[in-house]
């Protein structure tokens, strides 16, 4: 099964030779579950040629927001729509979960409350998770087509799913704590609260929730229908 990666920020230079790009990230996170990737890099507005070019799509994080005024994200949205439309299964994570509420007619508004950053407990259902987060901005209208699977006292919006049609989650799974600790260093001082990037550092060794994450991910890609 061919999963298309939609690439909408890079990965810090610092990090990048030792991580590779989030087209990296994400491969490594799927792998074992049979999957092949092409990846995209739609931030240098590398677009696939259109919406069938791929069993499944991802949309990955960028540090980049939805509401900005860059050149990838119209046509990022329009093709959102199109993979939407023609029930191609779509996820998206951090970014990509809010460039697909944002496609579809929800908000996604600079949090007042701040940021989200390092290991942070949610509920996806019943189930208490942990995932690393890294994020300011948030999902504060959902799409009418919508559900709320999941949420935190902080985010409210933390998961969502559209039927078999699409999945997101606010959250980074496909973060490991050496590279949430690699993220504090190179992009964290001087922008998030130190408080914040303090309280993070702390909670490296807390084990999270990646691996239900990608099982999670992986079977709404290969079964829709049944993972919605």
């Amino acid at each position: 099964m061919k999963i298309g990666i939609l690439q909408a920020g890079h990965v810090p230079d610092a990090l990048i030779e030792e991580t590779g790009d989030y087209c990296n990230l994400f491969a490594e996170f799927l792998d074992g579950h049979g999957f092949v990737f092409d990846c995209y890099s739609v931030v240098d507005m590398q677009f696939p040629t259109d919406a069938g070019a791929a069993d499944g799509w991802l949309i990955t994080g960028s540090r980049h927001g939805v509401y900005e005024n860059h050149p990838f994200i119209p046509p990022l949205e329009a093709l959102t729509r199109e993979i939407y439309r023609q029930e191609v299964p779509l996820v998206g994570i951090c970014f990509g979960h809010q460039i697909i509420a944002q496609a579809l007619g929800g908000s996604v508004e600079k949090y007042a409350g701040g940021w989200s950053v390092g290991a942070t407990e949610y509920r996806l259902g019943e189930a208490p998770v942990v995932l690393n987060a890294w994020h300011h901005d948030q999902v504060t209208t959902p799409p009418d087509e919508a559900t709320v699977l999941g949420s935190s006292e902080f985010c409210q919006y933390a998961f969502l799913g559209y039927g078999a049609k699409a999945f997101s989650v606010q959250a980074h799974p496909e973060f490991n704590s050496t590279f949430v600790k690699g993220l504090i260093d190179t992009r964290g001082r001087g922008v998030v609260p130190e408080s914040l990037l303090e309280k993070a550092t702390t909670k490296l060794s807390v084990e999270n929730s990646s691996t239900l994450l990608a099982e999670k991910i992986a079977t709404f890609f290969k079964s829709p229908d049944k993972a919605a």
